[in-house]
């Protein structure tokens, strides 16, 4: 099937980083769909993928992930277990072209079996106890961990982390004690506390039996429910594994996504979903309330609150279904529904009472999701605009609202239009974060601040070459512009941030790279696409995201792989972190392509040189920037530090250590205290924003160079 025809059927465009988040959507098994599914799999990815890639050449790679997903801390597995399975895995590409899923059964099977073990293993280990003085030692790293090697070796690696998990919880129920208990505690009360302290057998570490006991429980309880949960898992759902383990071996941005996983996607796109308006956490095996979403329908409700538990769901009419034993993503199905309908919840408030809360659902806009501005006048008197966006974002099912579709575009076309009311003189573009989103808005928000002319080379497989260009010629905004970007901007935002930085529009200011997504992805329905041989009916086959093109600047360059390099460079939290397109496994390599003829930008143009410059003397001189370094290099130590000592008094050594560095640390590099760089203005509903950017470090250096170099004064003086 060629890629016009998949066009044709409502194929959607996208570049995005990462994959969505899954919510649980019943599926009956069905040995004649999974095969279909892997059928499916087997003959489009091959032709559609841009690598171009067999099925004899990835095979190897789809084991390697299987085996990942389905024990990537190596917990559970035993060498042996292993072995049997990577004896299937050299029929792995013939199995795949015949329809015969086999791998994920067998999987299956010696999963749970291997977790039913350490269940076993878990009551045995609790029951012995630990000794806090015993000198253990926990690697973390399960890529320096090889699988256990018999049943007594995976034992003692479950002994170790539930010592490690006891000692944890039993000091942080120390701290609470501690702060439960009165300055002014008379000497009857410390001689009893004293009593109740023991010595560890070996190395005279001192515990309060009671808390340690407490601690004990709740290490039991917890790591039970989890190994229970992981049973709960269906045959399904190790058929999933596998089939996204054979998308994955294409590339890191290829996934199968099973109904679920679409749904959230489209969630995720669109900034919208039809429901209540609460987030959800899972607590001990009970659904908790983490925050209600202002504006939405549980908000305007009002009896919902944060900490509630939701015990059980109905709809109008129905029996109340208990979720109270349910997987998270379950119970969120039951809660979800169409717009107007009932949703009826049991919940037990925090004091312990049970309420019935009647809701109605309505669409939930996810305000984080889209474009947010501010304006603000600095110390130097200049006014300025902010506006930050969180991706590129587009409802690609406008029916499924009654209110209008939104897109990053539009959106931004209303946000620069305050900015213009408000007579800014510069602008502070944030992309930091930004995974990506539509390939049409990357280019319709390019052109916002272009007066036409290419923004992007688009390649297919077949080595064709797209140059697409900024059809509008007006400009939205035209005066100076910094954009700000991260290691986690990614795709589309860099195809925003390199159009920029090619043209001379923005000065472009970040950590050392952004994240080298330099790839287009479509997303295929496969209900859409089924072999004509297979059109009986079947429950709901998922769809498949595959990488189809590469993307390349209009200097030629391709962004893939190596990303995009600030004009200039500040420290970042996450200068430490392994993070990026060159990080991730079966990434496809950097390379080039004719440049294409552009024309720089007529207006102003940062002096990138000079803006290095006085970027380093203010990061050499800002406090906060000092603070994100020395962050940074903690960080670095403490990950590359993953052999962990395993007993008391170095747990609680490194427990304080870290609560100490916690207190040092600037809030991972976007807001620190108060520098005075930028004076917050008075616009409506904008203070949290406002207050938020007067913080940020990298807004304050971004302003410092604004008014630098954008609007120079003599004879003045700053410093951070």
């Amino acid at each position: 099937m060629r890629l016009n025809r998949l066009l044709a059927s409502g194929l959607l465009i996208l570049l995005m980083a990462g994959p969505g988040y899954a919510k649980f959507v019943p599926i009956r098994f069905d040995v004649s769909r999974n095969r279909l599914i892997e059928f499916m799999l087997s003959s489009q990815l091959p032709a559609e993928h841009f690598s171009r890639k067999s099925l004899a050449d990835v095979a190897p790679a789809a084991f390697d992930l299987y085996l990942r997903q389905l024990d990537a801390r190596k917990r559970f597995l035993l060498k042996a277990n292993v072995l049997e399975l990577r004896a299937l895995a050299v029929h792995l590409a013939d199995n795949l072209r015949r329809g015969r899923v086999v791998l994920p059964d067998l999987g299956a099977t010696l999963y749970n079996r291997q977790v039913r073990e350490v269940q076993g293993m878990v009551e045995q280990l609790m029951k012995a106890g630990f000794d806090p003085g015993r000198r253990d030692y926990l690697e973390t790293d399960p890529k320096k961990l090889d699988y256990a090697a018999t049943e007594a070796e995976l034992r003692d690696r479950w002994r170790r982390i539930l010592k490690m998990q006891v000692m944890e919880t039993y000091l942080g129920l120390r701290e609470q004690e501690k702060k439960k208990s009165s300055a002014k505690q008379n000497k009857k009360e410390k001689k009893s506390a004293e009593a109740r302290q023991s010595k560890g057998r070996n190395a005279g570490d001192v515990v309060d039996q009671a808390l340690w006991a407490r601690a004990m429980d709740k290490v039991h309880e917890r790591t039970q429910h989890y190994l229970h949960r992981l049973l709960l898992e269906t045959r399904q759902d190790h058929y999933n594994r596998y089939f996204d383990a054979i998308a994955r071996a294409f590339g890191p941005h290829t996934d199968y996504m099973a109904p679920a996983s679409r749904e959230d996607f489209d969630i995720h796109m669109s900034g919208f979903l039809d429901g209540i308006g609460a987030l959800l956490r899972e607590d001990d095996g009970h659904i908790k309330v983490m925050r209600i979403i202002p504006g939405s329908a549980a908000a305007r409700q009002g009896e919902l609150q944060a900490e509630d538990t939701i015990l059980a769901v109905a709809e109008k009419g129905g029996t109340p279904v208990d979720i109270s034993d349910m997987r998270i993503r379950e119970a969120v199905s039951y809660i979800r529904g169409p717009k107007g309908t009932e949703v009826s919840l049991t919940v037990r408030k925090p004091d312990g009472t049970k309420k019935i809360i009647r809701i109605i659902r309505d669409v939930v806009h996810i305000e984080a999701t889209y474009v947010k501005s501010a304006s603000f006048v600095d110390k130097e008197g200049n006014k300025l605009g902010y506006i930050r966006i969180p991706g590129f974002y587009r409802d690609f099912a406008p029916g499924k609202s009654d209110d209008k579709p939104r897109n990053v575009t539009d959106d931004m076309r209303r946000a620069l239009h305050k900015m213009k009311e408000a007579k800014v003189r510069g602008l502070i573009l944030d992309l930091r974060n930004n995974g990506g989103g539509s390939l049409a808005d990357a280019v319709d928000v390019s052109g916002l601040f272009l007066p036409g002319g290419p923004v992007v080379q688009v390649k297919n497989s077949r080595g064709v070459i797209r140059v697409l260009e900024d059809e509008n010629k007006s400009v939205s905004f035209s005066g100076p512009m910094i954009v700000l970007v991260n290691k986690f901007s990614a795709s589309a935002s860099e195809i925003f941030a390199a159009a920029m930085q090619d043209y001379g529009r923005a000065l472009i200011i970040g950590g050392s790279h952004t994240h080298g997504k330099g790839t287009v992805q479509a997303l295929m329905d496969l209900n859409r696409n089924l072999p004509i041989l297979h059109l009986r009916k079947y429950d709901d086959l998922g769809a498949l995201k595959v990488t189809i093109q590469k993307f390349y600047r209009i200097n030629g360059e391709s962004t893939q792989y190596k990303g995009i390099h600030p004009d200039v460079v500040v420290p970042t939290v996450l200068d430490f972190l392994k993070s990026g397109e060159k990080y991730l496994d079966y990434s496809l390599p950097w390379d080039q392509v004719k440049a294409v003829p552009y024309k720089r930008w007529p207006g102003f143009h940062f002096n990138v040189a000079e803006a290095r410059r006085l970027g380093e003397k203010w990061v050499a001189a800002s406090p906060a920037f000092k603070k994100i370094k020395e962050e940074s290099d903690r960080a670095k130590i403490r990950a590359e530090k993953t052999r962990l000592p395993d007993y008391l008094a170095a747990v609680e050594k490194e427990r304080r250590k870290l609560i100490a560095e916690k207190k040092e640390d600037g809030g991972h590099g976007t807001l620190f205290g108060n520098l005075g760089a930028v004076r917050p203005g008075k616009t409506p509903g904008k203070k949290n924003l406002q207050e938020q950017l007067a913080k940020d470090p990298f807004v304050q250096v971004s302003v410092y160079l604004m008014d630098d170099l954008a609007f120079p004064r003599q004879s003045i003086v700053k410093t951070p």
